[in-house]
């Protein structure tokens, strides 16, 4: 190994795992590997991965909770550019910690990596002006397969940073901005998922 810091089970949820890269720096710049089966393998990571996704949003900007019922993805993920918090919900109904969030900021400065399972609800909100995302995927994307849940729900109880606003008993995101007075920014979709306990169990 050598190449990553793996911390396993982060925030007391068996699977999730934060992955610290060795950046190999000089006045030129930075060298890194983002990503290395071998290294992944000694760490305990098997992983098998399908399909990369990448994103760019602005500052505000939430997406999530976002999940695949029949064909579940585990996710690496990272920032590239900017800076996101980035949140995992256990939905194995068998876990000990099911319905507990765990979230990571992630950062073009830091460079870490989070990797959330098979079974876990994912979202991130961006924090800086813009950010770009980028994500590794163990399943492909299957269009009418997605689930979700609602961003704010108290069941849950996640605590997004910045934000500020009053829940009225939905995902709206109207009345919600960050500390700087940006307003919350979700899709439409996102905007009426329901609560953790409608929400599909693996």
């Amino acid at each position: 190994m050598g190449q990553i810091t793996v911390e396993k089970n982060v925030g007391g949820i068996e699977g999730l795992c934060v992955i610290t890269p060795a950046v190999h720096g000089d006045k030129r710049g930075y060298f890194m590997e983002t990503y290395n089966q071998r290294d992944m393998e000694e760490a305990g990571l098997n992983l098998n991965f399908v399909q990369d996704n990448q994103s760019s949003s602005t500052k505000g900007v939430l997406r999530g909770l976002h999940f695949q019922k029949q064909y579940p993805q585990g996710k690496l993920v990272r920032a590239i550019r900017g800076s996101v918090f980035d949140v995992a919900v256990d939905l194995r109904k068998h876990s000990k910690t099911y319905g507990k969030w765990f979230g990571v900021e992630l950062t073009e400065e830091n460079k870490k990596q989070f990797y959330i399972p098979e079974g876990f609800a994912h979202g991130f909100l961006v924090l800086s002006d813009i950010a770009e995302f980028c994500y590794k995927c163990t399943d492909f994307y299957h269009p009418g397969d997605e689930g979700g849940i609602a961003w704010n729900d108290p069941e849950i109880g996640i605590t997004w940073p910045e934000v500020q606003g009053e829940y009225d008993g939905t995902a709206s995101a109207k009345g919600y901005t960050l500390s700087d007075s940006t307003p919350l920014n979700l899709s439409e979709k996102d905007q009426n998922w329901g609560g953790l306990k409608d929400a599909f169990q693996f």
